[in-house]
Order: structure tokens, then C-alpha cells, then sequence
């Protein structure tokens, strides 16, 4: 997948393109339709795919105070966009003057100029330029004037209970601990990346080592507790996944027995490894199933007895989730 990250970036001759615009943030369920739709529209013609984004959620310009946590970083949308299979991603800074800029003259600077669209789909929630004075029905006229179509897409939703699927539902879920549920809607598992860096070794001195990352993770961190789930080797340039996945029994929180770390922490013990060395390494941890909440233990030997099922039901959560049952 190309990325470009300017409208200047991108070459004369570069399209006809089948558009998609979005925050794509999670790149959930909802985001995907949007994506594949964007596919199957562009599969008979010589079109070219792209999603257009930004760099950030525009509420931290508009709204700052608004503005609630990505449940992914950027370098994990842009990742995660390019599995989806579509061409190119074009990644918007998402500055002041974006968002003054008119509706009329973002259609005309980026959809017809920069990416010379064809097709132009958009979720019904999609609202553009300065005030969000761009609707769906204004960039249907235009297209109408510009030569290209526009089609808004519908909503994902539950079947149970008809719930839209959304980064905030995401977001819900994920404050609760319940990763299982929030991988169905993301369509993985939910996922942090980041540096692993040096802790308090307390892990070590209690005969399990972790691998703590350091606190500019990128990605959505769930509620304290233990976790079972990957710990996922990237690249010596930390872009790209190596391939390399560990079992882990993952913990998050504050080290309350000890009530020695100020800052949340998420930490990894690779289970039935020894002698591995990631300090300094990107590694991406994704949370599989939780195991129970976090609490202080009475004492050191409760903790490492407690540690010690940990791993057990770890293990045990991992083998049923890859059998399939």
C-alpha cells in the first residue's frame, strides 16, 4: 500500500480513484464494510483504491476537551489500512487550516485535484469542512457537477440488540475488560505497540520476567488485570511485524501488592521462554481474553501462587481460542 501524506504527494496520472473518507480509527467492522464496499465498486474498472484520514481525531483541534482516546496509534491505522488490500492511503494532517478550509474547496483540492474520484463513499455520520458545513447531499451535488458518484453506505450493526458499531462501543468494552467481545467488532484483537523499556525487575525477582512497555504505547490499553494474549516481535526498524508471536500472560495496572509504579503499566511474561532479550525492541501486545481483575495480594508467596495460575489459564485460553472451539 502507498501512503501518502499530503495531497501534494500525490503524482499527475494517479488515478481514477474509488474513494473511502473516514477517521478509520480501530478500523472496526463498520470502517471495513466501508472499505470492502470501496473494492468490489473499484474491482471492474482500472480505478485505483483509496481511504482518505487524518492524523488525528479532528475534536483535538475542534474540541479538545472532547476528545476521547484512539483506540489505535497511527502507525497502527496506517498498518492496519494496508492489510485491508485497497491501493493507497492518503493521511490528511488535521491542522487549523484543514479545518477552516470550505467544503466546496476540499472537494475540489482533494477528491477531484489531488485523487481524481470517480466514486466517493463516505458513513452516514459523514460530515466535512469548515463547521461541518459539508453534508452527503452537498458532495452529491457536487459530484453531480464534477463527474463523480457518491454513495453512503450503512451502518454496521448488532443483530441482538441493532447497536451501531463504533469506536465508542469499542471504547466501552475495552473500559470493562471485555476484549473478546471488542475483537468481534474490531475484527482482531485489540492491540498495543511500543518499546519494551526497563521496570522495577519486580517480575524477575518473583520468577517471572516481563517485558513492560514503555508508556507512549500506541493502541487503546484495556481495564487493569491479567490478560492472556501474543506478545508480537516487529522489525529491527519497527514498522513491520517480524512474524515472530510468544504466549503471554499479560498484566495491567499499578502493581497494587507492592504500590511501588505511579503510572499504569502493561507488561508481559512470554510464557515457557527463557533467556529472551526485547529491551529496546517494538514488540505489539495483543489481549486474547481476560482472566480476572487486579487486586492486592496479602503477602509476596499468595502473589507468586496467584501468578503461577495466571500463566495456567493463560496458557489454557490461548490453546482453546487458536483450536477454534
Amino acid at each position: 500500500m502507498i501512503l501518502f501524506e499530503d495531497v501534494a504527494d500525490i503524482p499527475a496520472g494517479f488515478g481514477p480513484t474509488v474513494i473511502a473518507i473516514g477517521k478509520f480509527d480501530g478500523v472496526h467492522a463498520g470502517h471495513r464494510a466501508l472499505i470492502e464496499k470501496m473494492l468490489v465498486d473499484a474491482a471492474s474498472t482500472d480505478a485505483r483504491t483509496v481511504a482518505v484520514t487524518f492524523d488525528r481525531n479532528p475534536l483535538a483541534v475542534l474540541a479538545p476537551e472532547r476528545t476521547p482516546r484512539a483506540l489505535v496509534g497511527v502507525a497502527q491505522k496506517v498498518e492496519l489500512l494496508g492489510r485491508t488490500g485497497i491501493d493507497a492511503t492518503l493521511l490528511l494532517r488535521f491542522d487549523e487550516a484543514l479545518a477552516s478550509e470550505e467544503a466546496e474547496a476540499f472537494v475540489r483540492r482533494v477528491i477531484v485535484a489531488g485523487l481524481n474520484a470517480t466514486r466517493v463513499l463516505v458513513g452516514s455520520d459523514f460530515r466535512f469542512g469548515r463547521g461541518g458545513e459539508g453534508t452527503v447531499e452537498l458532495l452529491r451535488t457536487m459530484g453531480e457537477q464534477l463527474g463523480f458518484a457518491v454513495e453512503e453506505v450503512a451502518d454496521v450493526a448488532s443483530a441482538e440488540d441493532g447497536r451501531r458499531v463504533s469506536s465508542t462501543w469499542i471504547r466501552e468494552l475495552l473500559d470493562a475488560g471485555d476484549v473478546e467481545r471488542a475483537a468481534k467488532l474490531m475484527g482482531r484483537s485489540p492491540s498495543v505497540i511500543g518499546e519494551v523499556v526497563h521496570g522495577v525487575k519486580r517480575g524477575r525477582e518473583l520468577g517471572y520476567p516481563t517485558a513492560n512497555l514503555s508508556s507512549e504505547a500506541e493502541g487503546y490499553v484495556p481495564a487493569d488485570g491479567v490478560y492472556a494474549g501474543w506478545l508480537i516481535e516487529h522489525s529491527p526498524e519497527g514498522v513491520l511485524r517480524s512474524g515472530v508471536r510468544y504466549p503471554a500472560a499479560i498484566s495491567i495496572g499499578t502493581n497494587p501488592t507492592f504500590d511501588d509504579v505511579e503510572l499504569r503499566q502493561v507488561e508481559a511474561y512470554v510464557i515457557d521462554e527463557t533467556g529472551l532479550d526485547l529491551y529496546g525492541r517494538r514488540v505489539e501486545i495483543e489481549f486474547v481474553a481476560r482472566i480476572r481483575g487486579m487486586v492486592a495480594f496479602e503477602g509476596v508467596d499468595r502473589l507468586i501462587v496467584q501468578m503461577a495460575d495466571d500463566v495456567v489459564r493463560s496458557r489454557a485460553a490461548l490453546t482453546e481460542a487458536t483450536s477454534g472451539r
